[in-house]
C-alpha cells in the first residue's frame, strides 16, 4: 500500500494500515536504516491530567 505525503509535509496512511494498528490519534515516528518506523502512541487521559497539574505547579513557583 502506498502512502502519501503532501505538499504541507503531512503523510496520509491508508485506511487498512491505520485500521490494522487500531485507534490512535499520536504516533511515535523513528528513521530507521532509511525506513520511517511509525509507532501508535495511546495517551491517556490521566497522564495529560498529571501533565498539567505539574504544569501548573511550576508556574505557581
Amino acid at each position: 500500500m502506498l502512502a502519501k505525503l503532501t505538499s504541507k509535509n503531512q503523510l496520509i496512511l491508508p485506511k487498512a494500515v491505520t485500521e490494522a494498528v487500531g485507534a490512535a490519534d499520536y504516533f511515535e515516528g523513528e528513521a530507521r536504516n532509511g525506513q520511517l518506523v511509525l509507532t501508535p502512541v495511546r495517551i491517556q487521559r490521566a497522564n495529560a491530567v498529571r501533565s498539567k497539574l505539574a504544569e501548573l505547579d511550576s508556574l505557581a513557583r
